[in-house]
């Protein structure tokens, strides 16, 4: 460990992984895709299905809209009333299935306590899941199929860390967390890129002593400060996916940032790190189905 912290420690400290930056150059790329299916008559599309008014997907709506906008993909949002009932979710889905204008869709979730969450995701086809919730999505990813869509925000962290030339192949990476959004999808995704993985979670012991033994964290636990000075070991690549609202009415993310920050190679702010890289992987995923669409005509 002391050897480690004296060669580490020679690399330079404090980067910030801002997400403007990476979602920006993806964006970039977008733009010219967009370009040459318009060419061919395709105009991808994303639909948006929310229930309710839950004011965080609101916040998420509004910036996929506008991240569309720029890069030229058309959306179309289908609100439902929260009093809605499963059956009534089905019959928007199976409209969205049917209708070959629409390239991807995007359901906020989690949807009301009444709604079959299981039946809802699973019944979007798995062409146009493009934020990866149905497990056929996830099954490709536990296998490696890079055919399907993983969740945006695990498939977020890990276009960050390739954006600023972080070396996964051979690294041990932690991911804190062990929700099938993030955690898990991101721990396969990793080990698809030849990390060596470890999962931890809010109730795993010696938890700063495993962190400190890793270059690259993915904390999406849901609890600030979960990642401390005490965890760090320098070198290290941090991705904090937590959100969290401090006492003060401030967000803040899983890792106590204005101690952490200095300590290791790198680390993505709260806010502006992983948010703004999710929804600019969300166009590319409706981008890619167009794409798959066209190329199967």
């Amino acid at each position: 460990r002391i050897v480690l912290e004296k060669i580490w420690k020679e690399e330079p400290m404090g980067k910030i992984f801002k997400g403007r930056e990476v979602a920006d150059n993806i964006s970039e790329k977008l733009v010219k895709r967009v370009d040459e299916l318009k060419k061919k008559g395709k105009s991808p599309t994303l639909a948006i299905l929310r229930v309710g008014v839950n004011p965080s997907d609101l916040a998420y709506e509004r910036g996929a809209v506008n991240r569309a906008e720029k890069i030229g993909v058309k959306t179309r949002i289908l609100e439902l009333d929260e009093t809605s009932t499963t059956d009534e979710v089905l019959e928007k889905i199976d409209v969205l299935n049917s209708d070959d204008t629409v390239h991807g869709v995007l359901i906020f979730r989690p949807l009301p306590k009444h709604i079959d969450d299981d039946k809802v995701r699973n019944r979007l086809k798995a062409d146009k899941d493009v934020d990866g919730i149905g497990d056929v999505s996830m099954a490709k990813i536990y296998r490696g199929d890079t055919s399907g869509f993983a969740p945006c925000t695990a498939k977020a962290c890990i276009e960050i860390l390739k954006h600023f030339d972080v070396e996964i192949k051979g690294k041990k990476a932690v991911v804190i967390g062990r929700s099938m959004v993030i955690g898990k999808p991101v721990a396969m995704m990793l080990l698809n890129e030849n990390a060596t993985v470890t999962i931890c979670h809010s109730k795993s012991e010696k938890l700063s002593k495993i962190i400190a033994e890793n270059e690259i964290v993915i904390s999406a636990v849901g609890r600030a400060n979960t990642v401390t000075a005490e965890c760090t070991c320098g070198n290290q690549k941090i991705i904090d996916v937590g959100i969290n609202v401090h006492e003060s009415g401030k967000m803040v993310g899983d890792v106590d940032f204005e101690n952490v920050f200095g300590e290791v190679y790198g680390i993505t702010p709260v806010p502006g790190g992983v948010g703004a890289v999710t929804t600019s992987i969300l166009i590319d995923h409706v981008v890619r189905a167009a794409e798959m669409d066209c190329n199967r005509k």
